[in-house]
């Protein structure tokens, strides 16, 4: 029932969502809480982050959606927020403000296995990634990255 209830929620908010120009990332549903709360995370579909004014403003459109779908009976906490910061690289901004930090580098193999590689993000291009290992720098085809993320120098 619960999962039927989150669903109904997750279509509702999204078509929301839309309107602002953004993307639900996730909604959970905290059962264990007393009332129950309702969190929701936001991302900006036009690359900004999302502001503590954007949480703001999708707060009442979703609240009255929720209100008169008549979904739920009982009491509830909405909380929106943004997705914060991810260790996770995905957008050419990411690369370019982590230029020189520890990354770890997960790399597809020929074989199918995986391959990790520590370094300093050095650059991305439109075909490679470079990082910085032990002074060298390695150029890695992007068809060859699976995921870049921050490390810790003893990473």
């Amino acid at each position: 029932m619960i999962i039927n209830i989150k669903n109904d929620l997750e279509t509702l908010i999204k078509e929301i969502a839309k309107g602002f120009n953004y993307e639900i990332k996730s909604i959970s549903l905290l059962t264990n809480k007393s009332p129950l709360t309702i969190q929701i995370i936001l991302k900006n579909l036009n690359g900004k982050d999302i502001t503590l004014e954007d949480c703001s403003r999708f707060n009442g459109p979703v609240l009255s959606a929720i209100e008169s779908s008549n979904l739920l009976n009982c009491r509830y906490v909405l909380e929106i927020s943004s997705q914060g910061v991810s260790d996770e690289l995905t957008s050419n901004r990411d690369f370019k403000t982590f230029k020189g930090f520890p990354v770890r580098v997960e790399l597809n193999q020929n074989n199918s296995k995986t391959k990790n590689l520590n370094g300093l993000l050095y650059e991305k291009s439109n075909d490679y990634l470079a990082i910085n290992v032990k002074g060298k720098i390695q150029k890695i085809p992007l068809d060859e990255v699976i995921k870049v993320s921050l490390a810790t120098i003893e990473d």
